[in-house]
């Protein structure tokens, strides 16, 4: 997508083969520069500390992470340390478990002189497919998005985080039919909720959408409700980060308040999401892994100071006890379809199921 008019991803191989390169959200949207990681201790300090996010975003970090893992150590022993460690450093996000899951098993079968290039072979593959999902989440939701009778004034859309091109390799899941509609010429405005504490969206969903020309307001979090009240939102589209077999929705906290509001206010209320962001081995929601980071989140805040330099500066009084839940569950019942490639699902086992068919290869994770 664009950065300045010149077209980026979000992940790629370096000129010398060997680096992967990402973009550094963490100085978004003041600064826009790049890292490269090279090994897989500077992979998983780039996952923790959130230079890169988004849940099909860190998969394919994860997937790169296990091929730059094996080019210093190809033993089946180096492979299976390399994932668990992976897995553990971001819980919540179903996409990390699966990529680097996928890499192992493409590459266990293969000499250990020949995994470094098959593990690279496999990201490269993980990431082009993800930018077909998304490109096709866009094409089926913009479809939606043309079918809004709103009596030829702009589309009003509100979102949640980012679940733009920076949470993906290209495209993103719930912009990504913002973007194809606004290829195909329809009026649109987005409603841009802040998402405290790290705030993705004033952030990072603003700074997208302002990089595409695409008209939109940035919201405290705690004004979509209102919104909806009045009759100024037309649909809600949220990202995820795992969606259980049921249709259960685990995503940034704060989207169950959303959903919430958007039930009262019969307002329509969907999920975008590639098929790596399902996890069929859970019924339900209840039993997901909700990651808690650090309190300072909360209590501190970070942007450009008077001089233009990014600083932080405290929010709460000394000595504030604060907690960090990272993310929350929105049950199925409250969501009303769910936007995939294979197009859109109600937000139910079955309908899924008969997006992805029985015995589909991505019926369950690699275990």
């Amino acid at each position: 997508m664009n950065v300045n008019g010149q077209a980026y991803r979000t992940i790629w191989l370096a000129d010398d083969g060997i680096s992967v390169r990402v973009i550094d959200q963490r100085r978004l949207p003041h600064e826009f520069t790049t890292l490269d990681l090279r090994t897989l201790d500077e992979a998983l300090i780039a996952i923790k500390e959130m230079a890169v996010r988004g849940a099909p975003l860190i998969g394919a970090t994860a997937a790169f992470a296990v091929a730059l893992a094996l080019r210093a150590d190809p033993s089946d022993a180096a492979l299976a340390a390399s994932v668990d460690r992976l897995v553990a450093c971001r819980p919540t996000a179903v996409n990390l478990a699966w990529a680097a899951r996928t890499v192992a098993s493409q590459v266990m079968r293969l000499p250990t002189k020949q995994r470094w290039a098959g593990a690279l072979a496999e990201a490269q593959r993980i990431c082009e497919d993800d930018v077909s999902c998304c490109r096709a989440i866009g094409a089926h939701g913009a479809d939606l998005l043309a079918s809004l009778d709103t009596g030829g004034r702009p589309i009003q859309i509100l979102t949640h985080c980012n679940a733009g091109w920076l949470a993906t390799v290209d495209w993103g899941t719930a912009l990504s039919p913002i973007y194809v509609a606004q290829q195909r010429g329809l009026s649109l405005h987005v409603w841009v909720d802040e998402t405290r504490p790290r705030n993705q969206g004033a952030a990072l969903t603003a700074w997208e959408l302002g990089q595409q020309g695409i008209p939109h307001t940035v919201i405290a979090d705690n004004a979509g409700g209102y919104l909806m009240r009045q009759g100024r939102v037309d649909l809600c589209i949220v990202g995820a980060d795992r969606v259980a077999g049921n249709g259960d929705v685990c995503n940034k906290i704060g989207t169950y308040l959303k959903a919430l509001a958007a039930f009262d206010n019969r307002v329509p209320f969907y999920v975008a999401m590639p098929h790596s962001t399902i996890d069929w081995n859970l019924s339900c929601a209840d039993h997901i892994t909700i990651e808690q980071r650090d309190p300072d989140e909360v209590r501190s805040i970070v942007g450009l100071d008077a001089n233009g330099k990014l600083s932080r500066v405290q929010l709460t009084p000394p000595g504030s006890a604060a907690a960090n839940f990272a993310f929350d569950v929105t049950p199925a019942r409250l969501v009303t379809g769910l936007i995939t490639e294979r197009g859109i699902a109600r937000a139910t086992r079955e309908s899924l199921a008969g997006l992805y068919g029985i015995g589909s290869a991505v019926k369950a994770l690699p275990q």
